[in-house]
């Protein structure tokens, strides 16, 4: 914590040095990309994308889930969705999986989760068993991959989502990272491959 703290009394030296960048900030936003990434600490998605402060709009969830879009029960993901197509405009939405994700792997494996019922609760409401056909491997890429597009699928539930799509103004991807070679892999619709980008 103490790195952290010192890193966070020294920031505002950093911005001064680059005033002008800063200064712009304070006008508003206006990030093209809305990144929907794992919480997992070991996913930096400016670190993965060397965006700068404003480019990206960032939902962070519990296995980088998408619940699907309910108007009689909104979420705070829905809202930040729904905010980022409506009123930021961004033109790219990218669900983001990470290899070795502690949501998959309870969801692959069927663990029991009774300890941490807000927990358990998210992941069977919001995601279901990817299927695979390598369960046992560490990094869980083909479960996490098709976790990932299976988000990307639940994204078209959201009508701001199927609206522009279908208007050809926003593009829906989906990304896999690899958190020990730091590679990162895109989706391909036509042949449904994940491939380097």
């Amino acid at each position: 914590m103490k790195s952290l703290v010192d890193n966070a009394r020294s920031f505002s030296t950093h911005v001064a040095e680059r005033a002008e960048e800063f200064r712009t900030l304070e006008a508003g936003q206006s990030p093209e990309v809305l990144f929907i990434t794992c919480s997992d600490s070991r996913v930096v998605p400016a670190l993965i994308t060397g965006a700068r402060p404003g480019e990206l709009f960032e939902l962070r969830t519990a296995g980088n889930i998408v619940p699907e879009y309910s108007s009689d029960h909104p979420s705070s993901e829905t809202a930040t969705i729904e905010y980022a197509v409506r009123v930021l405009g961004v033109r790219d939405v990218i669900v983001c999986g990470h290899s070795h994700c502690g949501a998959v792997n309870a969801l692959v494996s069927g663990d029991d989760l009774s300890a941490i019922p807000a927990v358990q609760g998210w992941l069977e409401r919001a995601a279901s068993r990817p299927e695979t056909t390598t369960p046992s491997s560490p990094d869980l890429a083909e479960a996490v991959q098709r976790h990932a597009v299976a988000q990307l699928e639940r994204l078209h539930t959201h009508p701001c989502i199927a609206e522009r799509v279908e208007a050809g103004t926003l593009a829906v991807h989906a990304w896999y990272y690899e958190v020990h070679t730091g590679a990162v892999k895109q989706y391909g619709p036509d042949d449904q491959s994940f491939r380097p980008l």
